[in-house]
């Protein structure tokens, strides 16, 4: 008889639990609500919510409406954002998340202070280009950061000028720390790195290790839009070679569960439990194990 345990760690972070009960309270009042951006990324999830009347719009959109509400992610938006919304009469729901947020502050903060020849000063941001985070810390720089995803892109900073270091907050902490090791050999002038990593997704690596190293086969549950989950996905492949990323249980393939006794199903920041539970029945019911 095999076990199937669901990883009591993985699911949705504190920021994403927010944004979801904020949704749901707007929704459940008034039965439609504009999220700017995939409210989670994850299909399912947002299909969910889609389903009560959650509409989810691009920022061009944005520029169009009046009037409306429109929900700010846990990801964090430009000031820009803010200002459309203000001239547009749109009521906002800012379910920025509270690290996001103090990043956004801190970053501005250091941004908006003067150089002695009155420049500003020469901002780094350790992220992913484009995504939705980065693209709020970025604004709060008016455009002028410069953000770099691997050791490969850092010729693009100007080593002959003080840097201020921050990092994306889902990043990994091994990541972050090799290129902190990288600009410091490489600096002409002064150097500040400012470790901004969320501690509740950052310590998820080393306890979903272990849970993958405790089960013969791990099923990884989550979205292809999650940042978060390619780096845990990869950290369970890493621990245990049997590891599958799957988006929802039809994905399952019955020749990973053959001879396997202890089955583990875990997911990103960005997953619901609901949905690990979906492939937990689905995996009993493919073994006729009982639910």
């Amino acid at each position: 008889m095999a076990t199937i345990e669901i990883d009591s760690g993985s699911g949705f972070c504190f920021g994403v639990v927010t944004a979801i009960r904020k949704a749901e309270e707007e929704l459940d009042k008034s039965g439609r609500l504009y999220c700017l951006g995939d409210i989670v990324h994850n299909s399912n999830e947002v299909e969910r919510l889609e389903s009560k009347g959650l509409q989810t719009i691009t920022h061009d959109d944005l520029h169009q409406l009046h009037n409306v509400t429109v929900l700010l992610r846990a990801h964090g938006e430009p000031p820009e954002t803010y200002r459309t919304a203000a001239s547009n009469g749109i009521t906002i729901i800012d379910a920025t998340c509270p690290v996001v947020l103090q990043l956004q502050r801190r970053i501005n903060a250091r941004y908006n202070t003067l150089l002695p020849d009155g420049s500003h000063p020469q901002i780094v941001i350790y992220g992913k280009k484009g995504h939705a985070e980065v693209n709020g810390l970025v604004g709060q720089t008016r455009g002028e950061a410069i953000v770099v995803e691997s050791l490969d892109e850092l010729d693009r900073i100007d080593f002959s000028r003080d840097i201020y270091l921050y990092s994306q907050t889902t990043k990994s902490l091994q990541g972050f720390a090799a290129m902190v090791e990288a600009i410091s050999r490489r600096r002409k002038a002064g150097f500040e790195s400012f470790d901004t990593i969320c501690r509740q997704v950052a310590n998820r690596i080393p306890l979903i290790r272990e849970f993958a190293q405790s089960h013969d086969l791990i099923l990884f549950v989550c979205g292809s839009k999650s940042s978060n989950g390619k780096i845990l996905y990869e950290e369970c492949r890493d621990a245990n070679p049997a590891s599958y990323q799957i988006s929802s249980h039809d994905e399952i393939r019955a020749e990973w569960l053959r001879g396997k006794e202890h089955i583990g199903i875990c997911g990103a920041t960005s997953t619901p439990r609901w949905l690990m539970e979906q492939v937990r029945n689905a995996v009993a019911a493919m073994l006729g194990e009982p639910i």
